[in-house]
């Protein structure tokens, strides 16, 4: 199997995941997703382990999607090369097949929506000018609206208010609409 691309890090203090997409044969669902649960049990052996989640298609869909988490690279590198892992992938012949490319994140990329559920991660330069789009009219409301009336409240809770709304505001509306107004530019090799 083909190892997902990854970028070089210069510390192993960052979380990272890989993101995996499944073409299941039809009428195997049922052995992929006992197959998910076995290779699973294994991973969450592995230190630095953080999750697996697991996307169920729609449907009568045959499409799973996998995002592996790990503490650092160092992490899942050795989860990435460990024969565990490849003793559980070479079960999945006549079940299901990878489909690549597969994407490792270390950050805002999960931000952004994947159209089509594929592609890689938009260049980071464009993540920084679609988040900085998306933060500054938040910020400016904020100065303007809010923080002066707060200025009574103790320094910790005044700086509590703004990441406390502006964070789960860009995770669930804002970044997902800005990812699919700015789809063409973030994802050119996208139809």
């Amino acid at each position: 199997m083909t190892e997902p691309a990854r970028e070089p890090r210069s510390s192993g203090d960052d979380q990272v995941s890989v993101v995996y997409t499944w073409q299941v044969e039809p009428g195997r669902q049922g052995d992929f997703q006992e197959w998910a649960h076995g290779i699973q049990r294994v991973a969450r052996t592995f230190p630095g382990e953080l999750g697996v989640t697991w996307l169920r298609p729609e449907g009568d869909g045959n499409r799973f999607h996998t995002v592996v988490r790990f503490q650092d690279t160092e992490s899942l590198e050795r989860w990435m090369q460990s024969p565990e892992r490849a003793q559980w992938h070479a079960r999945l012949t006549g079940i299901a097949r990878p489909v690549h490319p597969h994407l490792t994140t270390t950050g805002m990329e999960s931000w952004f929506t994947v159209p089509g559920g594929v592609a890689r991660p938009p260049a980071r330069w464009k993540m920084a000018c679609t988040t900085l789009l998306a933060v500054y009219p938040f910020v400016l409301l904020y100065t303007w609206l809010v923080a002066p009336n707060l200025l009574s409240w103790p320094v910790p809770l005044r700086a509590a208010v703004l990441p406390l709304v502006l964070s789960p505001t860009l995770t669930y509306l804002v970044m997902p609409r800005l990812s699919e107004l700015f789809r063409r530019w973030l994802y050119p090799d996208t139809p």
